[in-house]
């Protein structure tokens, strides 16, 4: 725990310094939003640009930091723990690898974002099929519906296919890359499904327990 939350301080402050150190050539208007087809379609000044998704990166870290001691299921996390420090890492550096792309495309570097972010969302996919196997149940973290969250079997069994449609989606987003004019659709179209299939898996689970 307090090796994590030195982690996240230094994510943190990294952030915060990477921000500092573009200041000076950073635009008074900075590109801060892309389309579908990657084009930019939304600005902020110039602080806001530099300063606010550090910000949601320090917010978001204490708020994982914090979330196992808040959940009613605290004990299961133990079991647990060191995958759920990692998917807090996977998360502050995913908003760290974005931070760093906005700064740069300001900077004159204008690498298309629907060829980098399959990258960083494939990655987080990856990671969260990894663990989803081993995670317990609880109110967090997890595939968490009426069904799972009543009972151990549901969650067990539900969760170990979560592993392999979240693995299989990883796949298929990293691969997006090749055909960025389709990204953001094979990324939305990959999640959305694997969602729905465990949801609608862990409510038949759940029958066969009545």
């Amino acid at each position: 725990m307090v090796n994590m939350k030195k982690a996240i301080i230094l994510v943190v402050l990294l952030a915060f310094a990477v921000s500092a150190y573009f200041y000076p050539s950073m635009p008074e208007r900075m590109a801060s939003h892309w389309n579908a087809e990657g084009n930019v379609d939304g600005y902020l000044q110039k602080s806001w640009g530099l300063f606010l998704l550090p910000a949601i990166i320090a917010a978001v870290g204490a708020l994982l930091y914090f979330v196992p001691s808040i959940d009613p299921l605290r004990e299961n996390f133990k079991s647990f723990r060191k995958e759920y420090d990692g998917l807090i890492m996977v998360i502050l550096l995913f908003l760290m690898f974005v931070h760093l792309q906005v700064l740069l495309w300001n900077a004159g570097f204008e690498v298309s974002f629907n060829m980098t972010m399959p990258v960083g969302v494939g990655m987080m996919m990856l990671y969260l099929g990894y663990i989803m196997k081993k995670v317990k149940r609880n109110w967090f973290v997890g595939i968490r519906t009426p069904w799972t969250l009543s009972s151990d079997r549901v969650w067990k069994k539900t969760h170990l296919l979560g592993s392999k449609l979240f693995l299989a989606s990883g796949i298929i987003i990293l691969l997006s890359s090749l055909v960025p004019d389709y990204t953001v659709i094979i990324i939305l179209a990959t999640v959305l499904l694997a969602v729905i299939i465990a949801i609608v898996y862990s409510f038949l689970e759940f029958r066969k327990t009545l």
